[in-house]
């Protein structure tokens, strides 16, 4: 986890399962493979938490240290399990492969340790209990780390909760920036000292956070449902989910609920507007099908752009944009066709038509709309700006264009 290689999943799953037992996470630490460093990063860690988690280091190889690092801590001597060791060789029979002398180092258990079996691998976690501290150690593959966790330590810790628990709300905005966003509700959030808001940044999107720690969850729930009801009021239609959806999730939920079909045909974007779509589960009631038209000639072949279009305005035009919606509307017969054409860069801008232009537009069967995008960033981020501009111009159709008996929101 100290190089580039791998990415830490781990933690953000056991912060968000322990939240939820009513078990406040005050610090993660990243160290590695050394004795030495290990056994400090326990004890630094003992004298601050009542509770430490660890995961990986509990492997058969010489530089899986953890179970030595915290057995030196505690003064307890390691020894081997017979009952692991059988769980462990039976693993390798299961697997049809011979098991090497290194795996008996996993069998290896400090002494006074409750063993936590994995059914999903040969590294078996420990439960260890010292001087009012709970250490567990998780292996370190997620897949075998989440089953554990779930199986073994929630029902653990669930015993022994306190009673407090984190009540959290998400909300997400569109169409605005961190600061404009801030200004506005910076005097609704304020007002409560008890209520933690972190107001975060992603690409296509604002992300509000609230978070409180209660034993009162109806009273809380009350008050975190009275800032959200002024959030909205203050942020309006750019609040897209009250629930942390992501924002192809809103649109499903509105297609589905309007009984309405979608088409794509994009150029800049390269298909990911219809990979979000068909993210969802279900998605094959609403989503009819896309190209990526990145050619000129393509675009006229395939979704029926004017050549003379493309000529006269260019390849990334608006024009072309609502030529793409209409053209793969009426080519696969949906309620919505989207269309997207851009220069995602980091080559092919010009001064007229700088990097980070995108055009997108929607249509039905009696209009269109079209949308033209400035976008700043590399071109994956760029991409996928785009691709959050058009599912965003899809959730507001549905917003002022359809009955009123439709209209709710999402």
């Amino acid at each position: 986890m100290l190089t580039p290689d791998r990415v830490d999943t781990n933690s953000l799953f056991l912060t968000a399962q322990l939240n939820r037992l009513g078990v406040e996470v005050t610090r993660k630490t990243v160290v590695g493979d050394d004795l030495a460093p290990l056994r400090n990063a326990f004890d630094e860690a003992a004298r601050r938490a009542e509770l430490i988690i660890a995961s990986g280091g509990l492997g058969p190889t010489e530089d899986d240290r953890t179970r030595d690092a915290v057995a030196d801590l505690l003064g307890r001597k390691l020894a081997p399990d017979s009952a692991v060791m059988g769980m462990i060789e039976a693993r390798f029979r299961q697997l049809g492969r011979r098991m090497s002398e290194v795996n008996k180092r996993q069998a290896m258990v400090p002494e006074g340790a409750t063993v936590l079996p994995n059914d999903r691998g040969t590294a078996p976690g420990l439960w260890l209990e010292s001087d009012g501290h709970i250490i567990v150690l998780l292996p370190g593959p997620p897949h075998e780390l989440k089953a554990m966790f779930k199986m073994q330590v929630e029902p653990r810790l669930a015993r022994i909760a306190k009673g407090v628990r984190l009540l959290a709300r998400e909300l997400r905005v569109v169409g605005m920036g961190e600061s404009d966003v801030d200004q506005r509700i910076a005097p609704i959030y304020t007002r409560y000292s008890d209520v933690q808001t972190t107001i975060l940044a992603a690409p296509g999107e604002i992300q509000i956070h609230l978070r409180m720690w209660t034993k009162d969850m109806p009273a809380a729930e009350r008050q975190l449902q009275d800032i959200q009801e002024g959030i909205v009021l203050a942020l309006g239609e750019a609040v897209f989910t009250t629930a942390g959806e992501p924002m192809e999730e809103v649109v499903a939920k509105a297609l589905t609920l309007n009984q309405a079909t979608i088409a794509t045909a994009e150029s800049c974007t390269g298909g990911l507007l219809a990979e979000r779509l068909t993210r969802i589960s279900g998605s094959s009631a609403y989503f009819l099908g896309g190209v990526v038209s990145y050619s000129n000639t393509l675009k006229s072949a395939w979704v029926d752009v004017p050549e003379e279009i493309i000529e006269s305005r260019g390849a990334v035009s608006a024009e072309v944009a609502v030529a793409l919606a209409d053209g793969i509307r009426r080519r696969t017969g949906a309620t919505l066709g989207v269309g997207i054409t851009g220069v995602a860069g980091p080559t092919g801008g010009t001064p007229e038509k700088p990097v980070g232009t995108v055009h997108v537009a929607i249509a039905d069967s009696s209009a269109s709309k079209e949308r033209t995008m400035r976008y700043l960033g590399e071109r994956d981020r760029i991409r996928w700006q785009a691709s959050q501009t058009a599912l965003d111009l899809v959730r507001r159709y549905f917003l002022y264009s359809v009955p009123a008996k439709n209209n709710e929101k999402v």
